[in-house]
Parts: structure tokens; sequence; C-alpha cells
């Protein structure tokens, strides 16, 4: 932590390493300028959030809002060890965060709240001017897609999509070998969701194994709010983290765009299971009818010919898995089983380990800084998302992943439940860009960067 600290108060290194995808070039400018930010919700992923925040000397978190008492105080508690200023506290009501955007020195907020706000959030701090990072993921219905590109255009205030995923080293490693034709001309992705959730996460961050029985007003954490959306919606609800890498890997919104999309879902049965087997088959959840399927799969078709299939699957056992899989005419890498195949170099028919490859082709953000990012939470990737957002907040530039993005990514959830609705019905992805993804300049990211 003391090195990251060290790295964080040198700017100039800090501005170097901004963006994964630089269409921006400032690496070689200097910002001595400081930032208020406001935290709006500082559940788990809000306080991770703070800490990052608090190790920045070029950062003032001058608000923070929750309706949660009990968190309000954990994260002043937090604050006062770091020895920096008390901020502003919000949290009378689930509208009192309007008065924290009313606060004339605050530059940016990030939002980590349940995703029913998310949108309406973002949309009223871009209306009041203040920089916006939001949490994946963005938007729940097509109507707040277009609401946050209208209002960004409408205001010129930005959104940065805060999609951690992006960051993961191995991730970078294989953009890296995507921007350097390793695997050839691209053809064929897979990504997803793949994570057992039927646990909860206790405030201290640990897992409650048998308390996600109870849900709603009776749940803890996020039991109180997500489980509800697995009853009453059949989608792919979290689409952005297997879907965001993969779209800077194939530039969407850069020289591609997504088209069309169908989704299939399966029965639903492992949340009634799991209530069954932790609560009994009297217990009133173990009752209830779950809308959502066990696993839901989409094929997403891209403008430029590749296809990406993306899977929501997070009520059934099974150990966590992203799924990607990167293939080209050349080879293909996929993350289970950390394999990797390039012809010509690997032996035919046979899967190399792919721990040399991603070492070879590792990011020159982790290869310089990968010291740094160390304990800022999910493996050090959120080090450099937080970077990302500060650094584009302090130049009042596009972020890395801006409003677009978090429109295309998050718009697969209504396009899933409508697809499923109507048996697999392709859906038509809405071009957010109004056609300017024909001219957008693609991800270029060593040039700019380095």
């Amino acid at each position: 932590m003391s090195s990251r600290r060290k790295f964080i108060q040198n700017t100039s290194l800090a501005s170097a390493g901004i963006s994964v995808f630089p269409h921006i070039g400032f690496a070689n400018s200097k910002s001595e300028s400081k930032v208020n930010i406001g935290l709006i919700g500082v559940g788990l992923r809000g306080t991770n959030h703070l800490n990052n925040l608090l190790l920045r000397d070029d950062v003032e978190v001058t608000a923070i809002c929750d309706i949660d008492e009990n968190r309000i105080s954990l994260n002043l508690d937090t604050i006062e060890k770091s020895g920096k200023k008390k901020p502003e506290v919000f949290g009378k009501n689930e509208l009192d965060y309007k008065n924290l955007l009313e606060l004339e020195s605050l530059d940016a907020v990030i939002i980590s709240t349940p995703w029913l706000w998310h949108a309406r959030m973002a949309k009223d701090a871009m209306l009041a001017g203040k920089y916006v990072g939001l949490e994946v993921s963005a938007a729940n219905t097509m109507e707040e897609c277009w609401d946050l590109v209208n209002i960004h255009e409408q205001t010129g205030t930005h959104l940065m999509i805060l999609e951690n995923v992006n960051y993961r080293r191995d991730i970078l490693a294989v953009l890296n070998m995507v921007r350097q034709n390793v695997f050839g001309e691209l053809m064929h992705f897979r990504c997803g969701y793949q994570h057992d959730l039927r646990f909860v996460k206790l405030n201290d961050g640990k897992t409650a194994y048998g308390k996600g029985v109870e849900f709603g007003e009776k749940g803890i954490s996020e039991a109180r709010w997500r489980t509800q959306h697995s009853l009453l919606r059949n989608a792919d609800v979290y689409p952005t983290h297997g879907v965001g890498p993969i779209a800077a890997m194939t530039n969407i919104n850069r020289g591609n765009r997504f088209l069309s999309m169908t989704s299939h879902a399966t029965k639903s049965r492992g949340l009634h299971n799991y209530i069954v087997e932790h609560g009994g088959k009297d217990h009133p959840n173990a009752k209830l009818n779950f809308k959502m399927g066990d696993v839901i799969t989409s094929t997403i078709e891209t403008s430029n010919g590749e296809t990406i299939i993306v899977t929501h699957d997070t009520s059934l056992p099974r150990p966590y898995s992203l799924g990607f899989r990167v293939q080209g005419t050349q080879g293909l890498w996929e993350v289970d089983g950390n394999r990797i195949y390039i012809e010509g170099v690997s032996k035919p028919h046979t899967w190399d380990d792919a721990d040399e490859w991603l070492k070879k082709y590792d990011h020159p953000l982790w290869v310089k800084y990968g010291e740094h990012a160390t304990g800022a939470g999910h493996g050090g990737m959120d080090f450099f998302v937080i970077n990302a957002f500060v650094e584009s907040v302090k130049r009042q530039i596009a972020p890395p992943m801006d409003v677009y993005d978090a429109a295309a990514w998050s718009s697969i959830t209504p396009l899933s439940e409508q697809s499923i609705a109507n048996n697999g019905e392709p859906q038509d992805f809405p071009d957010f860009t109004r056609g300017l993804w024909v001219k957008r300049a693609p991800y270029n990211w060593i040039k700019d960067t380095f």
C-alpha cells in the first residue's frame, strides 16, 4: 500500500497510466490540480473505491451519501484514520443524493448504488455538471441507455463506466496480443458472468453461506436488492464484466459496433433448490417462481462480422469464471484452462499453457506499475480503473470507457429480455453514437499512452 501511495503522489507518473484505450493522448502532460469527489453509495463496492481514493494526494473526498447509517459510520471512521478531512454526509432519505449534487465545490461523483438507481443518479449528476464514475451495469432499460447519451450530449458532462475487468492483467495481455495481430483476423469471442451468487457477502466482505435464502427487506448486503431482479426479470442483467473487454478488443463504437443479438434462457431451478436446501421446503421463499433462467446465452453479431457469445450464469453451483475466449484466423486463447493455440507456433492440435504467452505480452501498464496496484482490490485492476477516472476528471476530457460504451454494453440487458420473451427473436442494437462510430478513432493504446 505504501508503494501505491508513493506512486500516486507522483502526478506525472499517474498521468502516464491513465488509459488502456488511449484514443485520448495526454501521456506527457502533467496536472497538479486536486479534485473534489463525492461518493454516492458506500457499501462494499463504494468502500473499496474510497480506500483507493484516500491514498491519493490529488483527491479530496468531500462528500459521502448512503441511507445505511452503519456504512456511513464505518466509512467516516476510515476517513478519520487516514488523516483526511471529514466529508459532508448525506443520507436522510433516498433522494438526499440530490443535495450532495448541489455542492458547488464538487467536481465529480462515483456512484456505487443498487442497479435501479444507477442511471437516474448519473443523469442528475450530469445535469448538475458533475463528472460521473458509474458502477456497472450503467442502465436497466433502453430508455435509460438513451437518457445517459442524450444528457451527456446536452450538457457536455462526461461519464465513465467503471468496468474494472478491462484492466485485468491477463485481459490486457490478450489485448496486447490482439493489437499485435497474434491471433490474426478476429472472428469469434466468448465471455460472460459465471459466478455462484446464491450466497451473500457480509459488511466485512466475508461470504455467508446459507444467508441468501432471505432477500428484500429481510436480506443482507446485495441480497436486499439484487435477488429481486432474478424474481422479476428474465434477462442478462449483468453483461459488462464479460463484454467490456471484448468490446475493447473489437473497437466497438470506434470503427465497429454491435449490430444484433439473440438470447435464450434455460428454466429456473437454482435459487429454488438453494432455498429449499438451506431454508426448508416450507420457507415462504420456496414458494416463489423465479423468472430468470439459470443460464442465459446471448449471441451478438458485429458490423465487422465477428460473433460474441455472452453467458449469464449466477444461480447454479459452479466455480467463478468470466469464460473468455478470443479466436482469430491464426489461433485462440481461452481463460478456462489458461490455454492458447497459435498456428505455426504451437504443436499441431495441442494446447499450450498460456502463462508464457501472457508473460511475453504483459501490458506495459502492468509491467511498469503492477507493484503499485497491490492491494487495490480485484487483483489490482481497481487501481487502474480509479486512476483513469481521476486523471480524466482532472483534465476534464472524455474517459477511456465513455457514455457510448456504457449505453452499448448495458443495452444487452433490455435486448436480451426482449429476445427471450419472443422465443429468441433477433434484436437490433441502437447506434448510440448516431453514426459517429464510423469515424471515431479506434483504440490505439501503445502510440498514445507511451
